[in-house]
């Protein structure tokens, strides 16, 4: 008399694969069971071919606040005013560090000031270097005397001065550019959604 076993369906996992010999399975014989590893879960983005680079992923990390332009303009003249007191503890008040020191600053104030400001970039970055020379200038003799070393200084350095702005403009042209494509780009794409026909 024959038994019906009952038994629960079980899943079977994707993972495992079973494999029988040619001749099947007879008495005393068993199924041979390969596990199959699974994918490594956490392997970095990096590792992968076309995953990003470590350049890549440090420039996501780099700060990228957006200020207004009159934000940018207290930024820029109060990192050259702390940078020339530095230089001026450190250096005696070297000019040609202080003007090294304001290429990097008039890059940074550019890229940091919003989309709508722009346009001030070039502004700011003449002022900050205006207002970060006075301590390197020095001068004696009261205000006047203070004034005088300052205007001297912003005459005999004046090419750091059109470098920093010239940076300034170059980088605020491109990103103006970048924007209008942008721009353009977006009103294009709308164009062409509102042109489609209705299914």
């Amino acid at each position: 008399m024959e038994q019906h076993r009952t038994h629960t369906p079980q899943r079977r996992q994707p993972s495992q694969v079973r494999s029988a010999p040619p001749g099947g399975l007879g008495e005393g014989r068993s199924a041979v069971t390969v596990t199959v590893a699974p994918p490594v879960a956490g392997r970095a983005a990096g590792s992968r071919p076309g995953g990003a680079g470590p350049l890549a992923q440090a420039l996501r990390r780099f700060p990228n606040p957006r200020l207004t332009g009159i934000g940018a303009g207290l930024f820029a003249a109060l990192v050259m005013f702390l940078l020339a007191c530095v230089d001026r503890l450190l250096f005696g008040g070297s000019e040609i560090v202080y003007g090294l020191l304001f290429l990097p600053v008039s890059a940074l104030t550019a890229l940091w000031v919003r989309p709508a400001d722009l346009v001030t970039a070039p502004i700011i970055v003449p002022i900050a270097f205006a207002v970060g020379v006075i301590p390197v200038a020095g001068g004696t003799g009261g205000f006047g005397g203070h004034t005088m070393a300052v205007v001297t200084a912003l005459a005999v350095h004046a090419g750091w001065l059109y470098g920093g702005t010239l940076v300034a403009g170059l980088i605020a042209t491109v990103r103006k550019v970048r924007q209008m494509r942008e721009r353009q780009r977006h009103l294009v794409r709308a164009d062409r959604a509102a042109r489609r026909p209705r299914a």
